[in-house]
């Protein structure tokens, strides 16, 4: 218990400097995610040795010095920075397109509208995963994203994500507000909590729903008892979002000794198990998550702000009716909510029913207790009653979607074209044959420019068709 003990009181010192830095004496800031920069990176050297090739040698040299120094230095100096008051996005390229246009990338915290964190699965080691998490905050018109891999994303989440509305974030990204700390010092507490390490643990998955029976009857769950089963959840959501999900596990599995009745506790314990299950491809344990979640729904009663998370995580592992169904008993056993009006909404669009999801934005709207949410909401059902009363404007729109899945599946295949073209490159001047490297770089070249071409356009279709061009035509 003692090092419990020290161990919470280490975590209140970090709550307090987290409070402290809810209103940051300077601007903190991360870099933006890079993929643009090395798609242009790699582009680059590849034509670079295309002009070497045909010597061409100025141009080669020109463009070399452009992708190994310009495009360091460009990518570099682009970061999201956040000052207090406003998100913006800094940098030589962002600035010199801004003093074109006259376009700045600034965002007020009042105009963010969604916040969405995925979380990707970078590499697995035993029962340890290392997520990679890609954070989109909009509002406005505007998208900022960025990504983890430091000290620098967890004081971006810490500073802006408690200042937001928790109707504006998904529900990872109201985990990361809550639980996202860093990773040495979780470690650090899970050993002062007797947690076995890994590898330790593979065989006890299964015990998570099957605690023992006359461990759970001793439990006294005077206030010790109680106040330890919240230090257990922390730990565990800490340990879940560092990767650690089998020692995430066996402390949501000690929690529940204790309080086998929380419906919160079984919630955040079957996401858990349902991300372990989903890193071991375990059917088995996936339907396990689901069944816990069923086990979080029943003991939830009239937990409205339980009902609507749960909904949504139904919704995010697939399980569409049974997203609906929690939904619907949050609206309709409890009351209306924001949360769950939206989620039926986003089930009524998979359905295609659009005059359903009409009526659940606009009854969003009016429970939005933000500016930018009932901003959102209302473009939302804006949107939707025009294709719904506007033939026109849904055939453009249904067209605009089919292009964009045409030019996806194009570019997709325009890079692998690419692709074959390499070994011809390789063979040729191996063999010293030119026809077969002339081969190789010309479909390589062309290939790539198409590809490089198409995901221009995707980006310039990614936006919907504004109704008012329709109005103006007519």
């Amino acid at each position: 218990m003692g090092n419990i003990a020290d161990a919470k009181t280490a975590d209140i010192s970090r709550a307090e400097n987290s409070v402290s830095n809810i209103f940051p004496e300077k601007t903190v800031s991360i870099r933006v995610s890079p993929n643009s920069y090395f798609t242009a990176l790699l582009l680059g050297l590849f034509f670079t040795g295309f002009f070497i090739y045909l010597e061409m040698d100025f141009w080669a040299i020109l463009l070399l010095a452009l992708s190994v120094i310009i495009l360091p230095a460009l990518a570099m100096t682009d970061r999201i920075a956040f000052d207090g008051k406003r998100i913006r996005r800094t940098g030589i390229l962002p600035q010199a397109w801004g003093s074109l246009n006259g376009y700045h990338y600034r965002l007020k915290l009042s105009d963010i509208e969604q916040v969405e964190t995925q979380a990707l699965r970078a590499l697995k080691r035993g029962g340890s995963v290392f997520y990679r998490y890609r954070t989109a905050i909009s509002g406005k018109g505007l998208k900022f994203v960025f990504a983890s891999g430091g000290e620098e994303y967890r004081r971006m989440i810490h500073n802006i994500f408690p200042r937001l509305s928790e109707n504006v974030l998904d529900n990872r990204s109201l985990e990361l507000r809550d639980y996202l700390s860093e990773p040495k010092e979780v470690l650090m507490k899970a050993e002062f909590s007797h947690i076995p390490p890994a590898d330790v643990l593979e065989d006890s998955v299964n015990n998570l729903q099957k605690p023992d029976k006359s461990a759970r009857r001793s439990a006294e769950n005077g206030a010790a008892q109680i106040e330890k089963a919240d230090y257990l959840r922390r730990l565990a959501n800490e340990l879940r979002l560092s990767g650690h999900l089998l020692q995430a596990l066996e402390a949501f599995r000690r929690a529940l000794l204790i309080q086998p009745q929380d419906g919160w506790l079984l919630f955040e314990a079957a996401r858990c198990l349902h991300s372990f299950a989903g890193s071991e491809r375990d059917q088995k344990l996936y339907r396990k998550s689901l069944a816990m979640l069923r086990l979080a729904e029943k003991r939830a009663v009239n937990d409205k702000e339980l009902l609507a998370r749960l909904g949504e995580s139904y919704f995010q592992f697939g399980d569409w009716e049974r997203a609906r169904a929690v939904f619907l008993k949050s609206i309709d056993r409890v009351e209306e909510n924001f949360r769950s009006l939206r989620g039926m909404a986003e089930i009524s669009l998979r359905e295609g029913k659009i005059a359903h999801v009409i009526h659940n934005f606009l009854a969003a709207n009016r429970l939005a207790e933000t500016p930018a949410l009932r901003r959102w909401t209302q473009g939302e059902a804006d949107y939707f009653s025009h294709l719904n009363d506007d033939e026109e404007y849904m055939e453009l729109e249904i067209n605009r979607i089919n292009l964009l899945e045409t030019l996806e599946n194009s570019k997709k295949t325009s890079l692998k074209i690419a692709m074959f073209g390499f070994p011809a490159i390789l063979m040729g001047m191996i063999l010293n044959e030119s026809l077969i490297s002339n081969l190789g770089w010309a479909i390589s070249s062309v290939a790539l420019l198409i590809w490089a071409g198409l995901l221009m356009s995707l980006n310039l279709f990614s936006d919907r068709i504004p109704y008012e061009l329709i109005e103006e035509e007519d």
